[in-house]
C-alpha cells in the first residue's frame, strides 16, 4: 500500500484558511514564481478553481513535481468538496477523489467523475488505499486530516509552510485532541515565500 500523506498549504501560526474558507496570501507562492510545475500548466486549474497557470521557485519546484506526480487519490471532506464543487469533475491530483460525507454525491453532479462517496475517515482511507495501489494517497488536512491522525492512518505530515500569521481560522491540524509524535523532518526545502517540510509519524 500507498503512502497516507497529510498535507496542506499552512500559515505559520498553524491555520490553513481564516474563518470564511478564504485562503489569503496561502497558496501565491503557485504562481509568483519562474519556474513552470509541468508542460502543461498554461491551462491548468489552480486550487482555488481559477484557471491559472503553476508558476513557482526553481527551489520549490522538483519538489512540488515529484509530489503531485506520486498521487494516485486525494481524500477531502465535505466542506471542500462544497467550497470548490468537486473542481467539476476533474481531480486536481491523481485520478480519483474519495469524499468524506455523510450526505451523497449531488444528485446528477458529474456522473462520470471518478469521486468516490464514503461516510466515515477509515472507510475513505481503505477506499483510496485500494485506487491507489502503491501511489500515495494525499489527506487534505484540518479536520478530516486529523480525524485520521488521531486514529493512526497517516503515515506522513507534509507543510507547506507560508510566512504569514491568520491569528484565527480553520486549524492545520483540525480539532485534534491527542498528541502525536513526529520524526524529525526529513525534508526541509526553503522555497520563495513558502518552507518545504515533510515529517513522518511516529508509531
Amino acid at each position: 500500500m500507498g503512502t497516507v500523506l497529510m498535507h496542506d498549504v499552512v500559515s505559520v501560526d498553524g491555520f490553513i484558511a481564516d474563518a470564511n474558507d478564504e485562503v489569503g496570501p496561502l497558496h501565491e507562492w503557485y504562481f509568483g514564481g519562474d519556474t513552470p510545475i509541468s508542460p502543461t500548466d498554461e491551462t491548468d486549474v489552480d486550487h482555488s478553481g481559477v484557471g491559472s497557470p503553476f508558476r513557482v521557485s526553481a527551489a520549490s519546484a522538483p519538489y512540488v513535481r515529484s509530489v503531485w506526480a506520486s498521487i494516485g487519490v486525494l481524500v477531502i471532506g465535505r466542506r471542500l468538496f462544497d467550497l470548490m464543487n468537486g473542481w467539476e469533475g476533474t481531480p486536481p491530483v491523481g485520478e480519483n477523489v474519495v469524499v468524506v460525507s455523510h450526505r451523497p454525491k449531488p444528485e446528477g453532479w458529474h456522473p462520470e467523475a471518478a469521486y468516490h462517496f464514503v461516510d466515515d475517515v477509515a472507510t475513505a482511507i481503505e477506499t483510496a488505499q485500494a485506487l491507489a495501489g502503491a501511489r500515495v494517497v494525499a489527506l487534505n488536512a484540518g479536520d478530516v486530516g486529523s480525524q485520521a491522525l488521531a486514529a493512526g492512518l497517516v503515515d506522513e505530515v507534509a507543510m507547506d509552510v507560508v510566512p504569514v500569521v491568520f491569528g484565527a481560522g480553520r486549524r492545520f491540524f483540525g480539532a485534534l485532541d491527542r498528541q502525536v509524535v513526529l520524526a524529525d523532518p526529513h525534508v526541509v526545502i526553503r522555497g520563495e515565500r513558502v518552507l518545504h517540510l515533510r515529517y513522518r509519524v511516529g508509531r
